[in-house]
């Protein structure tokens, strides 16, 4: 597989400090890249630099061999669909609306959806479990239906990669393994690329090809980029999150139990109930 999103040395940071720095990795057409880190480590920062919204300050970001910055609007849109955290609407759009504006992009100079463009609407909403606030507007839902509104949105974008900015943060567990699931289902069906945010690393453990495990700047800008079972180890976890965690296995792959110094089985975190950090 050819490499569809590069990153080659990229430093960006804010009034002169660095968030990010010599980042350089790459994802492959039709993988699945899990990006985690603290607070303030740089993930969201991250995906406005692969989307375009900023510029390195220095290094580059490519897009299927060509420099982000070098795509017009349009094109980019046509490449490239974004899901960000969940905001509160100010305007009065239906949720069908919402989704419909996906398909601007691709309108024609008259500026009206085909059938094309209502079909593909029609079917997001669908397959995102929100048909049924199809008429309604967008601010008379609740957190978690708005996101899996924008995430329908996205899918109706009918675009190669989707880049999503912690897509499951405002849903309840059967909507978030639901999108997991369907995010996994058009990587292996359709060849999507799928890069997402995320700090649940258990379901990114169960659903990511590979992982970019980010330290943030208080720990030097370091990084750490590979598959996702040889990222996420319990040493790991732990230098970079600053936590202790139980770690177990299910079938092929760890999970990890954070227990803070007063949780009732604290006390299991002792060596013994440790796996080795490289295990």
């Amino acid at each position: 597989m050819s490499e569809i999103i590069e990153v080659d040395n990229v430093t960006f940071g804010y009034d002169g400090r660095p968030v990010l720095k010599d980042l350089t990795f790459q994802v492959a057409a039709g993988t699945f890249l899990a990006i985690s880190g603290p607070n303030g480590a740089g993930k969201t920062t991250l995906l406005n630099l692969l989307c375009g919204v900023l510029r390195p300050d220095s290094g580059s970001v490519r897009i299927d061999r060509v420099d982000i910055h070098s795509y017009s609007i349009r094109e980019l849109a046509r490449t490239i669909a974004v899901v960000r955290q969940e905001f509160v609407p100010v305007f009065e759009f239906t949720v069908t609306e919402v989704v419909l504006m996906a398909r601007t992009p691709y309108l024609s100079t008259f500026g009206f959806e085909s059938a094309t463009d209502r079909e593909l609407a029609a079917k997001a909403l669908e397959i995102t479990d929100v048909a049924r606030f199809a008429d309604r507007p967008l601010s008379q839902l609740s957190g978690g239906e708005r996101q899996r509104v924008f995430i329908a949105r996205a899918f109706a974008q009918d675009t190669g990669i989707l880049l999503l900015d912690e897509p499951t943060s405002f849903l309840d567990m059967k909507h978030q393994v639901g999108i997991y699931d369907l995010l996994k289902k058009m990587q292996l069906e359709q060849g999507k690329t799928i890069v997402t945010v995320t700090h649940d690393i258990n379901l990114a453990a169960q659903y990511s090809d590979h992982a970019l495990l980010l330290a943030g700047p208080q720990a030097g800008c370091r990084w750490h980029i590979g598959k996702t079972r040889d990222i996420f180890t319990p040493g790991r976890i732990e230098e970079v999150f600053g936590v202790r965690t139980f770690t177990g296995r299910l079938g092929r792959e760890k999970f990890f139990l954070p227990l803070g110094e007063y949780a009732k089985d604290a006390d299991v975190l002792s060596s013994a109930a440790r796996t080795d950090p490289q295990d």
